[in-house]
């Protein structure tokens, strides 16, 4: 799929946006994060702060004033019971993906403003406020990671000889699914880590493949994964099928991320 000449030149404008507002959201966190905050459990027993609840509400303002009609789905406003009508296009924002490692100190969590059109997610912006990085792409736009003066592109890589780099997430894995899904495969290191950022690591050819059986929403992997898509990766879902979106209740199946071709 490619982005028409005209929808190209919109393309530009909105990533261009979602890239300002996650640099800016990633600001918000960082001043939170400097002076404390208070950590509390959210009805489904997930972790929620001060910091998520400021930065989706830093995002959805802007967001909304510039594009009014394009709806906004927030993680915290959609558990909140806001529930935005969507059409064929639309933002899925996570302000703070990785929440329970920011509140332990950790430093893997990010800021993720996506746009899906047609049940695929066409662009996306990913800030990671502790490491001040700031990444974006999109279908016909390309990967890069930007910085205060440029942009410079970001490439999957094929895995070396030395065997497969595996991500896998730090509180959700399941050691006796991670066995059976590398049964078989070269397997040079497994890291565990939070957040989307496993995703932009493979992304930016720092690691092969990610295989994800716990809980993620929606709104966790749309702009990481336009990312992944424009820099030459796949989120497939468990049966090897691109990940889709606008599902009911923007909840994903179990998915595995690969920065090279998955043989089927």
């Amino acid at each position: 799929m490619s982005a028409l000449p005209d929808t190209l030149s919109h393309d530009q404008k909105l990533l261009a946006l979602a890239l300002d507002v996650a640099a800016g959201a990633a600001e918000v966190i960082r001043r939170i994060r400097s002076r404390g905050f208070e950590t509390m459990i959210k009805p489904d027993a997930s972790p929620v702060t001060e910091a998520d609840k400021a930065s989706e509400t830093y995002i959805l303002q802007r967001l909304r004033d510039a594009y009014p009609s394009i709806p906004a789905i927030a993680e915290e406003e959609h558990a909140a019971g806001v529930h935005v009508t969507t059409e064929s296009t639309y933002w899925l924002i996570d302000p703070l993906d990785g929440t329970r490692g920011f509140a332990e100190g950790g430093d893997d969590f990010t800021v993720n403003i996506g746009l899906i059109r047609h049940h695929q997610p066409v662009l996306g912006a990913v800030a990671v406020p502790a490491h001040h990085d700031l990444y974006g792409g999109g279908i016909g736009l390309g990967a890069f990671k930007q910085t205060e003066h440029s942009q410079t592109p970001i490439h999957t890589q094929l895995p070396s000889d030395e065997g497969l780099r595996v991500l896998a997430s730090s509180h959700h894995t399941s050691e006796t699914l991670l066995q059976k899904w590398l049964a078989g495969k070269n397997v040079h290191s497994v890291t565990r880590m939070g957040s989307a950022v496993k995703i932009i690591h493979i992304a930016e050819g720092k690691a092969d493949f990610y295989p994800r059986f716990g809980p993620t929403m929606e709104w966790d992997t749309a702009a990481p994964h336009a990312i992944l898509a424009a820099a030459g990766g796949h989120l497939l879902d468990e049966h090897g099928k691109p990940l889709q979106y606008g599902k009911k209740g923007w909840k994903n199946p179990p998915f595995f991320c690969t920065g090279y071709p998955y043989p089927s």
